[in-house]
């Protein structure tokens, strides 16, 4: 096993998960792609704030348990071989490209039309079970075209053949997304209530806020129309 720096790493092609190693610079950099996504506005904040507003701190965090879910979902996929798939089926990967820019667009026109709204806008929803409540969150991050394409073209990005067993890695570098799409989605269900008040009795920042979310929005759904398709190594 050769070693680097003092540091012994597993010998390439050895698929043994307790002997994978990513590297921190790996690490470093999905964390910052994860941040820039749970930011973004898109379905799963869009949901979550709804549900946390309308029935409570504690709908959000079982909504959020559902999204948690769907990222498991994905990352089991990806470890599997979804990018595999896409290079081998391009027209999937345009297929699925397409369709999410086209769900992006009409969100950021529902918040940059007259009247639009801001996802930290107060609205009635009915009050649901915790089943549904979880079933919801998870269909809403199947269906969120941000998160297939992160698994299916970002993540793979970050892998290094050389450093162990690609699908140990992508289940490291995937877990750690999930840590943070889930902390800060859980920051943000916890304070949804109060940042939504605080927008509310300040209707220009409501209006600033509505715009710019929009706009970021209109924006990422511009690029994922014009993402390249993941190419084999």
């Amino acid at each position: 096993m050769p070693s680097r720096g003092g540091i012994r790493w597993p010998v390439p092609g050895r698929a043994c998960f307790a002997r994978a190693v990513i590297e921190l610079s790996a690490v470093l950099g999905v964390v910052v792609v994860a941040l820039g996504m749970v930011l973004t506005p898109g379905p799963n904040m869009i949901y979550l704030t709804s549900r946390a507003i309308s029935q409570g701190r504690r709908a959000g965090l079982v909504s959020l348990a559902g999204t948690a879910l769907g990222f498991v979902c994905y990352l089991v996929a990806a470890a599997a071989g979804l990018s595999a798939l896409f290079v081998a089926v391009p027209a999937a990967y345009t297929t699925v490209k397409i369709a999410g820019a086209v769900y992006l667009a009409w969100l950021a026109w529902t918040m940059l039309r007259p009247g639009g709204r801001s996802p930290f806008q107060a609205r009635e929803l009915a009050p649901e079970s915790d089943a549904r409540l979880f079933g919801m969150g998870l269909l809403t991050n199947l269906l969120n075209p941000k998160i297939a394409l992160m698994y299916a073209a970002l993540l793979p990005q970050f892998v290094t053949p050389a450093d162990g067993a690609t699908w140990s890695q992508l289940l490291q570098l995937g877990g750690t997304q999930i840590a943070v799409a889930v902390t800060v989605n859980a920051m943000i269900v916890l304070t949804a209530a109060s940042v939504s008040g605080f927008l509310a009795a300040r209707p220009r920042a409501m209006t600033v806020q509505r715009w710019v979310a929009g706009t970021v929005l209109g924006g990422f759904a511009v690029r994922t129309a014009f993402s390249p398709s993941p190419s084999a190594p």
